[in-house]
């Protein structure tokens, strides 16, 4: 059977899961998604769109879709959801986990990796994050979970524009960007999203063969002026952007031509997630090494960490390695510096 597609929904308090989860579940797509919800939840999804008596664990839907709440730990859950699958006692398509508003994601996206019973019944899509025009910057300069989600997050919905002036807008986008470089971000109204927005937007390929992003050799201008090379001294590169916010949760990236020494990156990599790994929120890189044609895909979540040989670099391509690192307080210049030391002479 093949993998069972998985999507961790998470936001802060009053971002607007529950309506967009009520949409997804209500919309005539063809397809069965069971939900997974951490019980205690400020409003529970079932009340309008549930046929249930609620002592069941699992609910069905009127429409086909399963609900249900997390009553021991989410790997149980998941289990029992594959196994009922396997039996034929349940259909579902794909699985969406909606955490509740204070939750940090990667322990959530952790148990698809280091549980092999999980690893091979499902794949982990993407983390979605709900952002709050109208509260977000009060959040974000309060709550560090609400920093996690956002450096977590393969795709950004921000919700409640409406709710506040286009400059303020603007100035969330520039927050968030700062913060995460490498998540989309889109204006949702009302949770009205469209599903390809939502499903099969393969954030994560920790244990799958990897497909490069085509997209992430490529300067994108959002990274802002903040990265211009490591040894970049001009004063309007240093100030372009001067940020009121300090955030804990920053993004930065490291680029080379030169080729990497496997033994040293594996080893300096491997140090670093020891030391700074609970601090490691996302990180992702396509790399050009000694000793290979093709592509190197790497990318992490806290402690976890894998690669995978990606297709051969094209004759006409420049071997260029990118890597893009998202966590709390992270010490840049160290980093920065132990990744040129891995460097081939």
């Amino acid at each position: 059977m093949s993998l069972i597609p998985a999507t961790i929904l998470t936001g802060f308090l009053g971002s607007g899961k529950t309506t967009l989860l009520k949409r997804v579940l209500s919309e005539a797509h063809g397809q069965k998604i069971a939900v997974i919800e951490n019980e205690f939840g400020e409003e529970n999804i079932d009340n309008e769109i549930l046929v249930s008596d609620a002592n069941e664990q699992i609910i069905q839907m009127n429409n086909g879709c399963i609900c249900c709440t997390i009553r021991e730990d989410l790997r149980a859950t998941l289990q029992d959801l594959a196994e009922k699958r396997r039996k034929g006692e349940l259909k579902f398509d794909r699985v969406v986990i909606e955490t509740t508003g204070l939750a940090d994601p990667g322990p959530v996206a952790q148990t698809f990796f280091m549980d092999d019973e999980i690893a091979q019944s499902y794949l982990l899509d993407s983390i979605l994050t709900l952002v709050d025009a109208k509260h977000a910057m009060q959040q974000l300069d309060d709550r560090q979970e609400a920093r996690r989600q956002v450096g977590f997050a393969d795709q950004i919905f921000i919700s409640k524009t409406d709710l506040v002036d286009p400059q303020a807008v603007d100035a969330l986008r520039h927050r968030l960007k700062h913060m995460n470089p490498r998540a989309p971000l889109k204006a949702v109204h009302f949770g009205e999203v469209a599903l390809a927005d939502v499903f099969d937007l393969r954030g994560f390929n920790l244990n799958a063969k990897l497909d490069v992003d085509p997209d992430f050799l490529k300067d994108e201008s959002h990274e802002h002026d903040h990265e211009h090379g490591e040894h970049c001294d001009h004063p309007s590169h240093q100030h372009a952007h001067h940020h009121a916010h300090d955030d804990d949760v920053k993004s930065f990236v490291f680029r080379s031509e030169r080729a990497f020494d496997p033994a040293k990156l594996e080893d300096f990599l491997g140090a670093i997630v020891n030391i700074y790994g609970p601090r490691l929120l996302r990180y992702k890189g396509v790399l050009h090494m000694t000793g290979t044609e093709r592509k190197v895909i790497f990318q992490g979540v806290h402690q976890l960490m894998g690669s995978d040989l990606g297709p051969a670099w094209g004759s006409a391509e420049a071997r260029t390695s990118k890597m893009v690192f998202i966590g709390i307080d992270l010490p840049k210049d160290i980093l920065l510096q132990g990744l040129e030391q891995c460097l081939s002479a």
